[in-house]
């Protein structure tokens, strides 16, 4: 949490608690992060890192379905990239399985992250790769499979 709350500060954030009708909240014009206290040390977490991306990506709110989900979907997959690292990924896996609420306990996340981090990996013959991208040598990670 200490190293999220330094990477806020250094981006010119503020983060604040305050009870809303979601579990946090990223307002631009104030550049103001929100999170509903009394909440869980891993959703805090996870909460703050989704509320980051957001504050990164410059995101702004929209009626706009499409546009919105878009914008969760990045906010949420910055935040798993962020807060999982692909060892750490591998070891809870290796213990709990792929049950994403277990493995959102091991990893000290949400499970959206845990189901973001999912999305990103891609299992190509002998290797699982982290964020896939078109061309050889386009991932984040590449882990090799036994």
């Amino acid at each position: 949490m200490h190293q999220l709350l330094q990477l806020a500060d250094e981006l010119g954030l503020r983060v604040i608690e305050r009870r809303g009708s979601k579990r946090g909240g990223f307002h631009e014009g104030s550049k103001t992060i929100r999170l509903n206290p009394g909440q869980s040390a891993r959703t805090m977490r996870s909460v703050l890192a989704h509320e980051i991306a957001h504050a990164i990506f410059g995101d702004v709110p929209t009626p706009y379905g499409p546009q919105r989900a878009r914008q969760e979907r990045r906010a949420d997959e910055w935040a798993a990239k962020y807060l999982i690292t692909p060892s750490a990924y591998a070891d809870a896996e290796q213990r709990r399985g792929v049950h994403a609420t277990a493995l959102a306990f091991e990893l000290g996340v949400t499970v959206e992250l845990v189901e973001a981090y999912q999305r990103l990996m891609q299992r190509l013959g002998d290797a699982t790769y982290v964020d896939a991208r078109m061309g050889a040598g386009q991932f984040e990670h590449r882990i090799e499979i036994a």
